[in-house]
């Protein structure tokens, strides 16, 4: 019998939920390297596909931050379409996807041909990357997020879901390592020729990696199971939406903060400082990667924590502490080393509270029927409107001349999500999965 839309399934229990782990991370390690090493090595790729104008050197930078945002905008999309894709086919497939379709545009934009060489052609190639990347990536947080809380034991959904963040600044450590490493052996020339093309094109090698492991993951969704055998009906697009409105705004209001202090901290920040206060291209570059590392071992250690606390204390952390100390942490940055490092190994300890339980939090709010769908639109949305948007807005901000605008914008949107998990968030640790 056909189950109805409101009727819930049972998750399936993995064989090996260290092999469900490994699966998703190293899987996810690689989707996120393709997808960062966009904005680390912006500074050096800008000048060979946009024009310079003679008046202004930042035309450049902000044309290429705005095609950043632009992938952005396929997020929604990919989050709409692929986890549709996850509800009603699994998680697996949905997973296996989204690492081919990264690989390619990832591979794309290695080989974007530059402005001289072909004129409007080339911003044209690169966005079309971009745009392939954004709808992967949109795609891979609605279904590895299922699939990595689907895989957990009771009592550890916390904890397997900071590995979500775990293997996503993995990737980020590896383009920006590389990114750092190409930028201290080359000269600045060659870094500007042909360097920054290498960590592209090792990214599209290391998604054929990524698509080897995730075959051998098994499938979480007993829905995806049932639907493949008859016994209950495909969701439709929106069905999250119809029967779960209350929890879509939700997950919107949690992630505005969420994603303008990632954004901010995790990869705009070593750039912001570059532009405001003239930083070493080089060494702002280290300084992220020695915080990436630090960040990342924040990851389980917080979301262990959240498994003993709770979700929303951890959030009402982040809320707070993002609310209060953009504006003083970001009016410290100096050129000098320690200046730009301080500034972010605090900001990080903060953001973890966030991103290492942000997909236990998501998809407790959701039942397995439509968790994959109803995470990935209003999330990736979310993400598009005021994440991606941030270094172009920081950017924008210190061409207007008005730099320290930016850490005030930040602020206020941490006061609107401080507002959900104080008055709207409901604490979930402690609810099965529906």
């Amino acid at each position: 019998m056909a189950t109805s839309p409101t009727a819930h399934s049972p998750v399936g229990i993995p064989k090996s939920r260290v092999r469900q782990l490994m699966a998703a991370s190293i899987g996810n390690v690689v989707e996120w390297y393709d997808w960062y090493a966009y904005t680390f090595l912006a500074p050096f790729f800008a000048k060979q596909i946009f024009p310079e104008t003679s008046d202004n050197s930042l035309v450049p930078l902000l044309s290429s931050f705005a095609v950043f945002a632009v992938g952005f905008f396929m997020r929604p999309l990919g989050g709409l379409l692929v986890g549709a894709f996850a509800d009603r086919y699994g998680r697996k497939a949905a997973m296996t996807f989204t690492i081919v379709l990264m690989g390619a545009g990832s591979l794309l934009v290695g080989l974007t041909p530059t402005y001289a060489a072909v004129g409007l052609l080339a911003p044209i190639i690169l966005t079309l990357a971009r745009l392939t990347q954004g709808l992967s990536v949109g795609g891979e947080f609605a279904a590895a997020t299922t699939f990595l809380v689907e895989s957990a034991p009771p009592g550890r959904r916390g904890l397997f879901s900071s590995f979500q963040y775990v293997s996503t600044t993995i990737g980020q450590l590896l383009a920006s390592g590389l990114a750092a490493l190409l930028a201290t052996v080359l000269v600045k020339a060659d870094m500007e020729s042909y360097g920054w093309r290498i960590p592209f094109i090792v990214g599209a090698v290391l998604s054929l990696v990524g698509l080897w492991i995730r075959k051998t993951a098994d499938e979480t969704s007993a829905v995806a199971e049932e639907i493949k055998r008859g016994e209950a009906k495909r969701p439709k697009m929106f069905e999250f939406l119809k029967h779960h409105p209350k929890s879509a705004l939700t997950i919107v209001g949690i992630t505005i903060a969420g994603t303008v202090a990632y954004y901010t901290w995790t990869t705009f920040l070593p750039t912001y400082a570059q532009i405001t206060v003239n930083f070493d291209e080089a060494d702002s570059l280290q300084i992220g990667t020695i915080s990436l590392v630090f960040f990342m071992i924040l990851q389980p250690l917080l979301g262990m924590l959240s498994d003993r606390v709770g979700r929303r204390p951890m959030m009402i952390a982040f809320g707070l502490g993002f609310l209060i100390l953009p504006v003083p942490l970001l009016g410290l940055l100096s050129d000098a080393y320690g200046s730009l490092l301080v500034v972010q190994l605090i900001g990080m300890i903060f953001l973890g509270c966030f991103t290492s339980i942000s997909a236990a939090v998501n998809a407790e709010l959701f039942p397995t029927r439509v968790r994959a769908a109803g995470i990935g639109f209003p999330y990736s949305l979310t993400v598009a409107l005021f994440g991606g948007t941030a270094p172009l807005i920081g950017t924008a901000f210190r061409e207007a001349g008005s730099p320290g605008l930016f850490p005030w914008y930040v602020s206020a949107l941490a006061l609107i999500s401080t507002l959900v998990y104080v008055f709207v968030l409901k604490e979930t640790k402690d609810q099965p999965l529906s």
